[in-house]
């Protein structure tokens, strides 16, 4: 048992180093400027934090 517990953290770990490394490349590198562009667009990398506090406040 501790042996596949073993090369179960190991997997984690060698997953998260490729998650970090994904995430550099894609946003240091501009690997994709579509992605940006459709975030912006999305409205995802806006802080709009006050209109949703706004409308919820609306509905009271």
């Amino acid at each position: 048992m501790k042996t596949i517990e073993r090369i179960l953290i190991k997997i984690a770990i060698i997953q998260f180093i490729f998650l970090v490394i994904a995430q550099v490349f894609f946003h240091e590198f501009n690997a994709f400027p579509e992605l940006k562009q459709i975030t912006q667009y999305e409205g995802v990398t806006d802080n709009n934090h006050s209109e949703v506090l706004n409308s919820f406040r609306s509905k009271e």
